[in-house]
């Protein structure tokens, strides 16, 4: 479990494919890779891994066929930089959201503009994923949360004060790069114990909730 609350930034040292798997390799600069423990799990671009590895000044993980195929790990390279968080403590303080490192999928960024001294990011995502993220609400986007500041049918805003933009990979983003996206877990709960399955709402269209629905769950009455 993570907070979205971005520790630093690493780069990837080493990509190294196994059949349709890849082991990664990590130099973080936000911590030592000494301090890693082998089986942690650590998020990287909001996407969790587990440390199988340490080698030097690098951790190395291990990314599944599933994995890549639904997120950005797919076009991942030696040299590029990536946001890292280790896992919550249970002393620490919930700054952030509540981030599982499970990715939903990928968006594409469509805008970026100065306001002031900080800068409003706007990305282009599903549907399947737009109907979780709602204004100021959290979303995490490459691991990072962030409060969605407006949303369009097809996209959402976010802002970037200036400490999130020294402090993540946001900043270095150009219109069309892809980013993994994460929306807020607590919508999805509740969609699924509302309405029931997300398949069969997405094929019956029975996505709405009703007071119906809420009586029988003992809101309202």
């Amino acid at each position: 479990m993570f907070t979205g609350l971005v520790e630093g930034i690493g780069h990837i040292s080493a990509v190294i494919k196994k059949s349709s798997d890849i082991h990664l390799g990590i130099k973080p600069s936000c911590f030592s890779a000494a301090q890693c423990v082998i089986g942690e799990s650590i998020a990287v671009n909001g996407i969790c891994l587990t440390v199988a590895e340490i080698k030097g000044d690098s951790f190395f993980v291990d990314a599944s066929s599933e994995t890549i195929a639904t997120t950005t790990l797919k076009n991942t390279a030696a040299g590029k930089k990536v946001n890292l968080e280790r896992a919550l403590r249970l002393s620490d303080r919930l700054g952030g959201h509540i981030v599982s490192g499970h990715v939903d999928g990928v968006g594409f960024l469509v805008k970026k503009e100065s306001s002031g001294r900080s800068f409003l990011l706007r990305f282009d995502v599903s549907s399947s994923l737009r109907r979780y993220v709602i204004e100021k609400g959290s979303v995490a986007v490459d691991g990072v949360s962030l409060t969605v500041v407006r949303c369009y049918p097809s996209s959402f805003e976010v802002n970037i004060i200036p400490l999130t933009g020294q402090e993540t990979t946001l900043l270095d983003l150009h219109n069309g790069d892809y980013v993994n996206i994460e929306t807020d877990i607590i919508g999805k709960y509740v969609e699924q114990l509302l309405c029931g399955n997300r398949e069969s709402i997405d094929e019956n269209k029975k996505g709405s909730i009703s007071m119906e629905k809420l009586i029988e769950y003992g809101f309202g009455g």
